[in-house]
């Protein structure tokens, strides 16, 4: 596990190359001045944008396998990481942040559609 990015993925990427080819810029990374660390944050409005692995954060979209052996560790485990994620949802949204969680395979399969919805969001201030 400690070969696991927990920064800068391919999913993540593809999204920041997808917002900076749409004109969207002006975002912090990783900004850790937010709480929860957002992959990707417009602190001036206030809007978090989470970029989430279906399987390690189990996606509710595409139902990620489960491993077949040790299956109590990781039963553990992933519930911790989906705690984890809320409670970071729950804090923001305390100090008035607005939240975006874009899923991996939201971002293969209709990526037009997350740079729409977060479009839509930044126009909104």
């Amino acid at each position: 596990m400690s070969k696991i990015r927990a920064k800068n993925t391919k999913p993540e990427i593809l999204l920041r190359k997808a917002l900076w080819k749409n004109g969207i810029k002006g975002y912090r990374l990783h900004w850790n001045k937010a709480l929860g660390r957002p992959d990707i944050a417009f602190p001036g409005r206030k809007i978090a944008i989470f970029v989430n692995g279906c399987y390690w954060h189990r996606c509710p979209y595409c139902n990620p396998s489960f491993p077949k052996t040790h299956q109590d560790f990781w039963k553990v485990k992933f519930q911790k990481n989906v705690e984890r994620d809320k409670k970071k949802i729950i804090n923001l949204q305390k100090m008035d942040w607005k939240i975006i969680v874009v899923w991996e395979c939201q971002i293969y399969t209709d990526l037009a559609t997350q740079i729409n919805c977060i479009r839509l969001l930044l126009n909104e201030k």
